[in-house]
């Protein structure tokens, strides 16, 4: 029976001729375990914007499909406009200006949102139509609502409003009211 040299209890013997044993002085330890941190806690806030983003739709989202409206001035945080697009804030006037000349709408649209500040109104819809009547030059009235809106001292911010509201043919306005 053939065996290799490696199974050779005697060249190990051999091998190990004049070896010996490490003493405890000159054991060599494995290094400590490095000591385990706790992972950081998120706020309840964090989870509540995490299952929120999971839930939102894509309109929610602030996904643009270059139809909608936004318009903030600088006053007026992100988060607040976010709030807005989405809804959340009660709305308190309605104007619609569907079917109006651009020189009528103006005027209404004018008187509509003093009153609103007069009468503290702090949010409105303004539902202009999403321009299908209009033919090959586009949504007139939604083109000129948006410039006038961004004119106005009284106007904070606008958005246009989730589906269920009128999607791209209205936009929700935050309004200042006069002191």
């Amino acid at each position: 029976m053939s065996h290799s040299d490696e199974d050779d209890p005697e060249l190990f013997r051999r091998e190990m001729h004049g070896v010996r044993p490490l003493g405890e002085r000159n054991r060599l330890d494995p290094p400590p375990a490095p000591r385990p941190r706790p992972r950081p806690r998120r706020r309840a806030a964090d989870d509540e914007v995490l299952a929120e983003s999971l839930t939102m739709s894509a309109f929610e989202h602030g996904l643009e499909t270059g139809e909608e409206l936004l318009y903030r001035r600088d006053e007026v945080s992100p988060r607040v406009l976010r709030r807005l697009r989405r809804g959340d804030y009660s709305v308190g006037a309605e104007i619609d200006l569907h079917g109006m000349s651009a020189a009528t709408a103006h005027e209404a649209l004018t008187a509509f949102v003093a009153e609103c500040a007069r009468n503290r109104v702090s949010c409105a819809r303004v539902v202009h139509g999403k321009g299908r009547g209009s033919g090959p030059r586009g949504p007139v009235l939604k083109h000129e609502v948006n410039a006038w809106l961004r004119r106005w001292d009284s106007v904070l911010a606008f958005a246009s409003t989730p589906p269920n509201d009128g999607g791209t043919g209205a936009v929700y306005v935050l309004i200042r009211s006069r002191r």
